[in-house]
């Protein structure tokens, strides 16, 4: 069945259909590591509790160049693990700025930060609650480095769930994709020249990743897309310094993460057949030159 009759029907089979015509005969393999218990490390920030998190989360976080900037924005920071990541290794007078749109979930971000984080740190962290595709209204070009973890489809948490699963259909992809773009193109007018921002999402789907990020480098023509050799250099200087990672073991499984993201061009996905299970995480680091 191709994408676009799959793009009639909604449900399992309509979910089966749609994501078949996306990787074939790869699908399969993809799906079943999609159901398999995802793996995560513990960081250990030196506060009252550890966090667990994603590895592909920790690689893509470790991508964005941090050093020598001031100001820093999570714009949608919920539940906390990218955040913890940038507080971790932004310098000593830096600031960062996590915020979330849900007031349920800010409170959570809140706690991960107080908990998580050393007090002094924890003290340079500001959480905010409000709608983040709205900021650039109020100001523009003012930080230094932006992460933005868009709301999408994850597809792995649909799987999982038979409720989600029978009221899938494309059209939520589509309708993610307006909210995404909301928040990209905010981000983007909120970024200061020469500074980077990092664009992610738990996604398979391609119009919520590289097709996002093309659009953002049709719409703006000063966007410069990093290489993965570009993106694995400032990882590679972010994860020497950054004391989270509980082990040397863990550490070579960001690396072993790492070099599992496929090159999409505009972007690196690391899908869970090929990365010993982390992920989906598809994330593009962007340069306002």
């Amino acid at each position: 069945m191709g994408r676009q009759r799959a793009e009639k029907l909604h449900g399992a089979e309509a979910f089966e259909a749609y994501y078949s015509s996306l990787f074939g005969g790869r699908w399969q393999s993809l799906r079943a590591a999609l159901l398999a218990e995802g793996v995560h490390v513990a960081l250990n920030m030196g506060g009252a509790e550890p966090y667990y998190l994603d590895p592909a989360s920790v690689c893509a976080a470790l991508c964005l160049p941090v050093a020598g900037k001031s100001r820093l924005l999570d714009l949608c920071a919920a539940p906390g693990g990218k955040t913890l990541v940038l507080a971790g290794n932004m310098d000593a007078e830096a600031r960062l700025f996590s915020n979330e749109r849900s007031p349920a979930r800010v409170q959570r971000l809140a706690d991960v930060v107080e908990k998580v984080l050393p007090a002094e740190r924890a003290g340079r962290v500001q959480v905010s609650c409000s709608d983040g595709a709205r900021w650039c209204r109020r100001e523009s070009e003012c930080y230094d480095a932006v992460l933005l973890d868009a709301p999408c489809s994850s597809e792995r948490h649909v799987l999982a769930d038979d409720k989600y699963l029978k009221d899938w259909s494309s059209a939520r992809i589509k309708s993610l994709a307006i909210e995404q773009w909301a928040l990209l193109s905010c981000a983007w007018r909120l970024l200061a020249p020469g500074g980077s921002l990092l664009y992610a999402t738990c996604a398979l789907a391609p119009q919520e990743n590289g097709e996002m990020a093309g659009r953002l480098k049709k719409k703006f023509p000063e966007a410069r897309f990093a290489s993965k050799a570009e993106m694995l250099a400032v990882f590679e200087q972010n994860r020497a310094s950054f004391s989270g990672i509980l082990d040397e073991g863990r550490g070579m499984l960001l690396q072993n993460v790492f070099a599992s993201a496929e090159d999409s061009g505009e972007g690196l996905h690391i899908l869970p057949d090929v990365s010993g299970g982390a992920g989906p995480l598809f994330f593009a680091l962007v340069q306002k030159s």
